[in-house]
């Protein structure tokens, strides 16, 4: 069964324009209590990249970085129990109040996931009805571990690029 897990507390700008969803932080991420705290995700990378940006170093800086560009962060799935950091090991999921939040925030314009569970999990409990006119993305996983359709990490960043459409 692995343990019980809880996900972050949102990274909310003012008047937030995209809300990036991943599915529940990884062990590394949870102990650090970081968005993305593994060295290995592509996740800052990409960002970095989509706004040609130098590499950022400290974790405040990153989350300055995405609250001046309205970037909002969450994660689909609120607690769960799970063994290690692998989505293919999450049971028992119970997703955050992703509708409340975009009710909260009506400047969102796009929900952006971060991969497929992320995805996966969204769809399972929210209907795009509940949402208004925000539209909603699957994005490939920023995760290090490959999986079935892994692309390059210039792959990922073209993919990524339909962010700056909302912003």
């Amino acid at each position: 069964m692995g343990k019980k897990i809880m996900s972050l507390a949102p990274v909310l700008p003012n008047a937030p324009r995209v809300l990036i969803l991943g599915s529940i932080p990884g062990a590394l991420s949870l102990e650090k209590q970081e968005y993305y705290g593994n060295p290995r995700n592509h996740f800052w990378g990409i960002l970095f990249a989509l706004f040609n940006q130098e590499s950022l170093a400290s974790y405040q800086d990153k989350i300055a970085f995405v609250k001046d560009r309205r970037i909002a962060l969450w994660d689909s799935i609120g607690t769960c129990y799970r063994e290690g950091s692998l989505d293919a090991n999450i049971t028992e999921e119970v997703p955050n109040d992703i509708v409340r939040l975009v009710h909260d925030y009506p400047t969102i314009k796009l929900i952006a996931c971060n991969g497929g569970k992320s995805y996966q999990t969204f769809n399972k409990n929210f209907a795009l009805g509940d949402l208004g006119d925000v539209k909603v993305l699957k994005l490939p996983s920023t995760s290090p571990i490959p999986g079935r359709y892994t692309k390059t990490f210039d792959g990922k960043v073209e993919e990524w690029k339909q962010l700056l459409k909302y912003l």
